[in-house]
């Protein structure tokens, strides 16, 4: 569980690998789409693909380590386990945001998603 500012503090840790997360996305989608169009890319072949699936997992793994949830990666949403006002919520980092400014019961997911 976390408090607010410890998912704040933590998502600004994270941000190399989240960064890295966006990278890795966008490569891989580009690779893929030459691929499977002219079938040449200046970013590789198959084995590209391969390696750029295995990194982009290995970061997944490395928030899930720290007990962040990872909701989506197109675009980036993480969710951070804690609690307001005595329930269960989750504060909410969506790619694009400054900082941990949402939240969510954690029964009403992302179309509950209010500001903090």
């Amino acid at each position: 569980m976390f408090t607010l500012a410890q998912a704040r503090h933590l998502m600004a840790t994270l941000r190399p690998r989240v960064d890295e997360l966006i990278r890795l996305r966008a490569d891989l989608a580009e690779l893929r789409a030459d691929l499977a169009g002219p079938g040449v890319s200046p970013l590789g072949g198959r084995a590209e693909v391969k390696a750029l699936e295995a990194r982009l997992h290995a970061v997944i793994e490395d928030l899930h380590q720290v007990d962040v949830q990872v909701k989506g990666i197109a675009p980036v949403l993480l969710d951070f386990p804690g609690e307001r006002d005595g329930r269960p919520v989750l504060w909410c980092w969506l790619e694009g945001d400054t900082d941990v400014g949402w939240y969510h019961r954690v029964e009403c997911g992302f179309a509950g998603r209010r500001p903090v």
